[in-house]
């Protein structure tokens, strides 16, 4: 045990800290996961558009950017709603874990990996995305 003014932690302390956190980690991964059901249900409704309809594919970019940024805002909510604070970290962290996992698929797929402007301003984006649905996750929780 600490003196003065030290915060003191049993072990059952410890105990509780570390299940806060583990479900902390798991409010992000859901999140994370919740964005990709977004994602992959935008795209295949992409997909069936531009089979079914005269939709253009010079589209496809930016219905892709919009899904993205959609995606990660609420990675960004789901991932804080329930934090006590910091959602805008718990949101950014939702976001920058959502773009690893795209660049992976985009590596995957591509054969390559490329670290280009592109690459960058799409991490950056969603860690700032994150971070925004994180604020709003963490207002915007019930009371």
């Amino acid at each position: 045990m600490k003196k003065g003014n030290d915060l003191a932690v049993s072990g059952s302390n410890k105990a509780v800290l570390k299940a806060g956190s583990r479900s902390r980690i798991m409010s992000v991964i859901m999140g994370v996961l919740i964005a990709y059901v977004i994602t992959c249900v935008i795209f295949v409704g992409t997909a069936l558009a531009l089979t079914y309809t005269e939709l253009p594919e010079a589209s496809v970019p930016t219905i892709m950017l919009i899904a993205v940024a959609v995606s990660v805002v609420v990675a960004g909510f789901d991932a804080a709603k329930g934090a006590p604070r910091n959602g805008w970290l718990w949101g950014m962290a939702a976001g920058l874990i959502y773009a690893v996992i795209l660049i992976i698929i985009e590596t995957w797929i591509s054969d390559r990996f490329s670290l280009d402007g592109r690459t960058v301003t799409s991490i950056a984006l969603a860690i700032a995305g994150g971070g925004f649905g994180g604020i709003l996750g963490i207002n915007l929780r019930k009371k």
